[in-house]
């Protein structure tokens, strides 16, 4: 199917260190197994600011950006779970090689020979975007644009370590951005206790934990009034490992959420001790996207969006950055 423009606009970020400026590409062709879409959103996340700071691998110059809603407008040949209208939605795991032990298992997030959505294949701050169809899902008709921009990182990666974190009653969330407000909704949906931990200080952070029914808000700093069946860091700061080990009870676990985090520091063994655990997330997988993006699950929560047009991509980071966004940042073509 042809598409109207033959140029698009993209953001881009030529090497680590780099603001991103602004460039008029030719739209480009899907080739076989992609599809290409008129990007509708597309959600400012905090590995966003890994990839323009050089602190996780990419492939430079690149167009970040890997929370994209858009709408197929050309399929590559052999793409047949798709037709031209339909709105997708493109996460962080854009390719996987199907071929090695981890694909071969169901385990495609640890895939050896991956490729990353607006880290190593362009992502979706830009009018267009090419993806492949495997790893594309159908955004609910019930879901907005904007709402479901988050949903596709913060969303998907929130829903992975909350299963991972286990069935207890209690959850700590350390570091309440678009994650963390998104997955408290859900928890607190199913009726769980909620405990938001946030920078020292961002008493905004905790009032905005408590209106989404949060049972406790505090600085990360301390403790929380009673012991947790499990936490998940959000926030990038190895720090806060031994801090949530303390936060949880016997047997808890936590779980590391974030794709880059500063060192973890020394810590007693007594504090690991009680067979607590700690674990990782790593990316996600096909199932964690249909599973997840579903009336009964995704439905439960409302994304807010700070909404920002393309053009403002470096301001959008940049409050990213100093902690200035309530919920998520979405940008607009």
């Amino acid at each position: 199917m042809a598409h109207d423009s033959p140029h698009m606009t993209a953001m881009v970020c030529a090497a680590p260190g780099e603001p991103l400026h602004c460039e008029t590409r030719p739209v480009p062709e899907p080739g076989p197994g992609e599809v290409l879409v008129e990007v509708l959103a597309c959600g400012v996340c905090r590995t966003d600011l890994h990839v323009v700071d050089g602190e996780i691998p990419a492939l430079y110059p690149i167009v970040p950006g890997h929370e994209i809603v858009g709408r197929v407008i050309a399929l590559g040949e052999g793409v047949t779970d798709f037709v031209p209208g339909m709105r997708v939605g493109i996460p962080w795991l854009g390719h996987a090689c199907g071929t090695c032990d981890y694909c071969r298992s169901g385990r495609e997030n640890l895939c050896d020979h991956p490729e990353f959505t607006g880290a190593t294949r362009d992502g979706g701050y830009a009018t267009h975007a090419v993806a492949d169809a495997h790893f594309c899902f159908p955004i609910p008709e019930g879901l907005g644009d904007l709402e479901a921009a988050p949903l596709l990182c913060a969303g998907l990666i929130g829903w992975r370590a909350y299963r991972m974190a286990g069935p207890g009653k209690r959850i700590g969330l350390y570091g309440f951005g678009a994650a963390a407000h998104i997955l408290a909704q859900l928890a607190v949906a199913q009726g769980r206790e909620v405990y938001a931990f946030t920078s020292p200080g961002d008493t905004a952070a905790q009032e905005f934990a408590r209106r989404l029914g949060c049972t406790w808000a505090g600085e990360s700093t301390g403790q929380p009034p009673q012991l947790l069946d499990a936490a998940i860091l959000f926030a990038p700061v190895g720090s806060l490992v031994p801090a949530a080990l303390k936060a949880v009870r016997k047997g808890g676990r936590v779980v590391c959420a974030g794709i880059h985090m500063s060192d973890i520091p020394q810590f007693p063994y007594a504090d690991l001790w009680g067979e607590r655990e700690i674990v990782s997330v790593a990316n996600l997988t096909r199932e964690d996207g249909t599973s997840f993006l579903r009336p009964d699950i995704a439905g439960k929560v409302t994304s807010h969006v700070v909404p920002f047009p393309l053009a403002q991509a470096n301001e959008a980071l940049a409050r990213l950055r100093e902690g200035k966004i309530e919920g998520a940042a979405v940008l607009v073509p």
